[in-house]
């Protein structure tokens, strides 16, 4: 994937260097852990967990690191850690989930212009 060191934000997703920057949008105790399509300029994403003691934000950075292939320490929160919306940096995915929205999947694999 080509990206430029840093591009512009489209659905909540944009490419800083290797790092893919995510803008999400959380909704806690649902059903079941899924991309939710967007929510405004963010990235809707549904947990099991509630958001009590820290379980929310650790099911967050689980689902991420799984849907896009990394370990655990490769997602970093860095803001929002006791409100819904959240910035999240993935370092170096190694795949884009297919469950992103089309609009965001040419952000997510750096094929735009």
């Amino acid at each position: 994937m080509k990206r430029s060191a840093s591009s512009a934000e489209v659905g909540g997703l944009r490419w800083q260097g290797n790092r893919l920057i995510l803008r999400v949008q959380v909704q806690p105790r649902a059903r079941r852990n899924e991309f939710a399509g967007l929510h405004g300029e963010a990235l809707k994403i549904r947990l099991t967990a509630p958001p009590v003691d820290g379980l929310a934000n650790a099911a967050l950075v689980a689902f991420l690191a799984e849907a896009f292939g990394v370990p655990r320490h490769q997602v970093d929160l860095l803001h929002g850690q006791t409100g819904r919306q959240k910035l999240l940096s993935i370092t170096a995915p190694s795949r884009i989930p297919d469950a992103l929205s089309p609009t965001v999947r040419p952000v997510a694999t750096g094929n735009i212009n």
